[in-house]
């Protein structure tokens, strides 16, 4: 009886999900915060902090049920590893949600750039997007001149040590504590204190797929001053002598290993149950949730920039935002912006979806985050954010194209042949 109770609910969240067409709903194009008829909305959203909590996001969805009654928005939560296989299939079936939360990769250098997407210039027109600053304004844009995303966050992808085994291994003298940074050289050692302490694992360059690898894109490029893209986000510069050199240093470097049976998730958990001493992948919103969620989580974290051979690092930045799939139905797309209109135009409103989001606003909101002696310590990397390249085109191949050229490494190919038919963006 029960696995026929499930089966109806299944069901009934599938037709739910994918009545794109219901012509019952209808709203007024004209001034879209007066809904003439009730009319039901999907969004569907990454783990973007506590976007990707029901608890937290029923609280946002409350206030704007209560504003709009007739707009109903119904959740479902993505994670990284199936998410876009779920998305390409929806498309597929003709059962896309209205509503998305992610990044400029996919809402516009991905599903923006097969047609898929809604431009939404008309939110940009209004004083408070005007306000949104520059290079998160060009990224949300696509070459096209279309709008494909509308912002609400972004932050500053680091990676982490293990505070106290570093300690014990008499390796904290390689970092620079008050900065929270370090170079090469002291990458280096660091990995041979580790070793001589005893440490197997120092960090591991995880590639069984895509997710993750603003990490080890960063921890490449970051080494000895390589770019992933040029400066135009026209072609893809990965054979470079720069990051030739920073691959073999990692394949020949004891106590760092190419795992291409791992995800980044997977080397978080290790990471907090010291199996390995970093991570190449992590940011603030992160280590909330392992603080919350990871009882073995039982040292001291220290978020610190990737290393360099003495420049300023250049750190990965995420920027997430809204986007609306064109499902050709003009009322519940004006529907859709509405929502986006509610979430990003009123202050208060705005700097509950940031602080749900635990990044940072896109724009200038005074106070958002003080007397927060946490995202304080994060604050610190902001300076360091690097070119947002992931809308260079043909991205989608490019992440596949990095993931396997690392496993390739992985498997003992020199690097310089690895690299050498890495894709052009052409």
């Amino acid at each position: 009886m029960k696995k026929i109770f499930a089966l109806l609910n299944m069901l009934l969240c599938t037709t739910l999900l994918c009545s794109c067409g219901n012509e019952n709903q209808t709203i007024d194009t004209d001034k879209s915060d007066e809904i003439s008829k009730d009319i039901e909305l999907t969004l569907w959203t990454f783990p973007v902090g506590d976007w990707g909590n029901p608890t937290s996001v029923s609280n946002l969805l409350t206030s704007f049920h209560k504003e709009y009654p007739n707009i109903n928005i119904s959740i479902e939560y993505l994670n990284y590893d199936d998410g876009d296989k779920k998305i390409d299939q929806a498309v597929a079936d003709g059962c896309a949600p209205d509503l998305i939360l992610e990044g400029p990769e996919r809402l516009v250098a991905n599903w923006g750039e097969k047609g898929w997407m809604v431009d939404l210039a008309d939110l940009w027109e209004s004083d408070k997007a005007g306000m949104i600053y520059e290079n998160i304004q060009n990224a949300c844009r696509h070459r096209n001149g279309s709008y494909y995303e509308f912002p609400i966050c972004m932050t500053v992808h680091c990676m982490a040590i293990n505070y106290d085994m570093f300690q014990a291994a008499g390796a904290l003298s390689y970092i620079d504590e008050e900065a929270h940074t370090w170079t090469t050289e002291g990458f280096i050692n660091a990995v041979h204190a580790l070793a001589a302490y005893g440490q197997k694992s120092a960090g591991i360059v995880y590639c069984k797929n895509q997710s993750g690898d603003q990490g080890t894109r960063a921890l490449v490029n970051n080494l000895y001053g390589g770019r992933f893209t040029n400066d135009a986000h026209t072609r893809y510069t990965i054979d470079s002598e720069e990051n030739r050199k920073a691959l073999q240093l990692l394949y020949d470097l004891e106590g760092i290993t190419f795992e291409p049976s791992l995800t980044s998730a997977d080397t978080i958990n290790m990471f907090c149950k010291k199996e390995t001493a970093m991570c190449f992948c992590w940011n603030s919103s992160l280590e909330i949730q392992q603080t919350i969620n990871n009882p073995d989580l039982d040292f001291k974290v220290f978020p610190i920039a990737f290393p360099t051979n003495g420049d300023t690092p250049k750190l990965e930045s995420g920027i997430w935002g809204f986007g609306i799939f064109d499902s050709g139905n003009k009322e519940r797309i004006e529907a859709a912006k509405t929502f986006i209109r509610y979430m990003t135009e009123n202050d208060t409103v705005y700097t509950r979806a940031v602080l749900t989001s635990s990044h940072w606003p896109v724009r200038d909101v005074s106070g958002i985050y003080e007397n927060d002696i946490f995202m304080a310590k994060y604050s610190i990397f902001t300076p360091y954010m690097g070119d947002y390249y992931q809308i260079t085109p043909n991205w989608t191949q490019a992440r596949t194209a990095w993931w396997k050229m690392l496993k390739k490494i992985g498997d003992g190919m020199d690097a310089a042949e690895a690299t050498k038919n890495f894709p052009s963006s052409e």
